[in-house]
């Protein structure tokens, strides 16, 4: 055999050998452009994966107390402790008002109208602006020399500037405003995907506006209203900036990051800090696996369409 025959089944035999691999991805169910998903499964594992692992682990390593001494620490100290009540007490009600408030907006804007993306841009402007402008806003409006106050006391409606920073409230209003922004663009997403004959079909056989909202749209909108709840509650929950720049961080609004923030970066206790973030992690899993459990009570199917 020549050298020349030899150098021309060698292609040959390389495009059968791919070819074999590729039918036996296929058989298995996959496909080469699967092999795109290695950057990115990459990053998460650089990113997320290893972090978390590492911060996991960590949280069993401190100086003394055991195995669990720094999560027996948190919870024997209530300055600690209550961290938790405190941001549940901000992130729930912020939450459950973005997700209220966002439904009826949502429901009336779904169809065209003159303006629709002019009012569309502006109730979603507060996603450009971030937590420090909105804070520096808030303190500049609400705050106790601000034009709020200034209005008040110049009708004579009261006699001193009304707290509204550097407490609960200005917490509270931050992530309202940093919230309400995603709460209506996926709830808006949501009522999109709900196929409108149903409600016209509904409106035929004698139901009016509110039952077919109850009885149709609501049902429907269910899984929707759980997945926002829950990825606005997340947001609010991980608060920072608004508990130290318009909150009272040592004390009113001390949340759960405040609290590994200052363990970890300030007392240099990293085992501590470490298992504080497993337990912010913890809770926030409990809360969205009830809510993701009680959305079945409302309805079980999809809602089918974009939504």
């Amino acid at each position: 055999m020549s050298a020349t025959d030899t150098n021309q089944r060698a292609p040959k035999t390389n495009t059968s050998a791919r070819t074999a691999w590729r039918h036996r991805l296929a058989e298995r169910g996959m496909d080469r452009q699967l092999l795109l998903l290695i950057p990115g499964l990459a990053c998460v594992l650089a990113l997320f994966v290893y972090p978390f692992a590492y911060g996991i682990g960590l949280s069993f390593q401190p100086a003394q107390g055991g195995v669990f001494g720094a999560y027996r620490e948190f919870f024997t100290d209530a300055y600690q402790r209550d961290t938790i009540a405190t941001t549940l007490g901000l992130a729930l009600p912020a939450a459950i008002l973005n997700v209220a408030a966002s439904v009826p907006i949502a429901y009336r804007m779904r169809g065209r109208f003159r303006g629709k993306r002019l009012l569309t841009t502006i109730l979603v402007v507060p996603i450009t602006l971030g937590t420090v402008l909105t804070a520096e806003g808030l303190l500049n409006y609400l705050g106790p020399a601000g034009w709020f106050n200034r209005a008040l006391m110049a009708t004579g409606l009261t006699g001193e500037p009304v707290r509204l920073t550097n407490n609960y409230w200005g917490v509270f209003f931050s992530l309202v405003i940093t919230g309400f922004p995603f709460a209506f663009l996926l709830i808006l997403s949501y009522l999109s995907g709900i196929d409108p004959t149903l409600e016209r079909a509904a409106a035929t056989l004698g139901a009016g506006r509110g039952q077919r909202f109850r009885r149709i749209t609501l049902p429907l909108l269910a899984p929707g209203l759980a997945t926002t709840f829950c990825l606005t509650f997340v947001l609010a929950f991980s608060v920072f900036p608004s508990a130290v720049l318009v909150g009272d961080p040592a004390g009113t609004t001390r949340v759960v990051s405040i609290a590994a923030y200052h363990a970890a970066y300030e007392a240099y206790d990293y085992p501590l800090g470490s298992a504080i973030a497993v337990v912010m992690g913890v809770v926030e899993l409990v809360v969205v696996a009830v809510v993701l459990g009680l959305r079945s009570l409302l309805y079980t199917g999809a809602t089918g369409g974009k939504g």
